[in-house]
């Protein structure tokens, strides 16, 4: 399999784990920190944690959508979002490792390979 990465996939990507970390938290941060709190007030207070999710996003998108095809641009965007979801899961809402991880981690693993072999 040649593959290489290029400055364009590499900036898409890193917007993309910065995007990743806004949605992940305006989806499930409020879990945590308002389950207190009527479920719309932890919506509009998610709706504007997303906000920061979509203004790196879209322009994330634009970028990878130079370098890779719609269909890679989506599975890069899953393995990120498990990237950033298992640590948040274990660290910040404290739900600990599960070995699901691990074979979600491996079929998405496949995933890529199929999506960005030659």
């Amino acid at each position: 399999m040649s593959f290489h990465f290029n400055p364009v996939m590499v900036k898409a990507a890193l917007l993309l784990v910065c995007s990743n970390l806004f949605m992940t938290f305006a989806w499930y941060g409020h879990l945590k920190n308002m389950s207190s709190k009527p479920w719309w007030i932890a919506a509009l207070v998610s709706w504007g944690i997303a906000l920061f999710e979509y203004l790196i996003q879209v322009p994330a998108n634009r970028i990878g959508f130079q370098a890779m095809s719609l269909a890679q641009l989506k599975i890069l965007q899953e393995v990120i979002t498990l990237s950033v979801f298992v640590p948040f899961s274990i660290i910040y809402m404290k739900e600990g490792f599960k070995l699901d991880f691990i074979w979600a981690g491996l079929c998405l693993v496949g995933a890529v390979y199929f999506m960005f072999r030659s």
